[in-house]
């Protein structure tokens, strides 16, 4: 046991330059096959049911990761200050309402373009976190963000034949997705701040010690509300508990490599390669929701590879 807790430590304490790059790319395959699960539970639970199932269903796999890391490997948890706190509340709260805005608009448009709407994010995220936390990128890296994003907005742009007039719901989406990607840059914003006040050198008992912490005040929020003004909501999503496990457990693997990730770099350089989700997304409309791809969405996809070969090149 003592050889397996020093293997660990070893690799909780992997800090060297790529790290956070593997913590990424693995984080956005996780969310993929998350974000997947979700459009699908929102047939039976819907738009809302869908958003809470995330959040609950990923308690218990945080926990059990907690309790095994503390317990059985021996790690110590940081201890949790009022201004942590306070950030990772912003954090979950921001959260929970971006993911209920991007599955609001993926029942209205495509999967890999509301996808894509969402992670306009990485420009407000290097705002932010200059403002309120001191992050700054290099040049390269900020023309790194230009260009994934414009990827993302040439792929998200609605398209409609010449003199057609516009569809409401492209507009209704994109305006779902853009303001859902807005919340998820405060909340990437918010868990950053609150790590970085988390004193420690193990990347992996420092962001599961603050996602336990964020997924409590998530779940009390939940319950609380579900108890008191929707019960019957609360009684199908524990009646759909098979479905939404596979969900929850995306969402807490998915949720434990950002952090880590928030740990050793700015959430804009994050949230930047996780752009790569855009292009896993695709993968997932081709094979299983049977949604095409334009030729203008391959030349956004290319900008998108574009700006993520310069952010880890330049």
């Amino acid at each position: 046991m003592l050889g397996l807790s020093a293997a660990f430590a070893g690799i909780a304490s992997w800090t060297f330059s790529w790290a956070w790059a593997f913590f990424t790319i693995g984080a956005s395959a996780a969310q993929t096959a998350r974000n997947a699960m979700q459009r699908d539970l929102t047939a039976t639970l819907g738009t809302a049911g869908a958003t809470y199932v995330r959040f609950l269903f990923s308690l218990p796999f945080i926990l059990a990761l907690f309790l095994f890391e503390t317990v059985v490997l021996g790690m110590k948890p940081p201890a949790m200050s009022t201004p942590s706190l306070a950030w990772l509340l912003g954090g979950a709260l921001a959260q929970m309402l971006a993911t209920g805005l991007m599955l609001a608009g993926m029942t209205m448009r495509s999967f890999v373009v509301v996808t894509a709407y969402t992670k306009t994010e990485p420009i407000i995220l290097a705002i932010f976190g200059a403002v309120f936390l001191g992050d700054h990128l290099s040049p390269a890296a900020i023309a790194a963000v230009l260009i994934a994003t414009a990827g993302v907005m040439l792929m998200s742009w609605p398209k409609r034949a010449a003199g057609a007039k516009p569809d409401p719901k492209e507009w209704q989406s994109a305006a779902l997705g853009l303001t859902g990607g807005a919340f998820f840059a405060l909340s990437a914003t918010c868990y950053r701040g609150g790590l970085i006040g988390l004193e420690g050198s193990n990347v992996v008992i420092i962001a599961t010690t603050a996602l336990l912490a964020a997924q409590i005040m998530q779940c009390a929020l939940i319950v609380a509300y579900l108890a008191l003004f929707d019960r019957a909501l609360l009684k199908a999503i524990a009646v759909n508990w098979r479905k939404s496990l596979f969900a929850g457990a995306m969402g807490a693997l998915a949720s434990q490599l950002w952090l880590m990730a928030f740990t050793l770099t700015s959430a804009a350089a994050v949230r930047t390669l996780a752009l790569v989700e855009v292009l896993m997304a695709q993968v997932v409309t081709r094979r299983l929701f049977r949604q095409g791809t334009s030729g203008r969405e391959y030349i956004g996809m290319a900008l998108i590879v574009s700006g993520i070969v310069l952010l880890l090149h330049g």
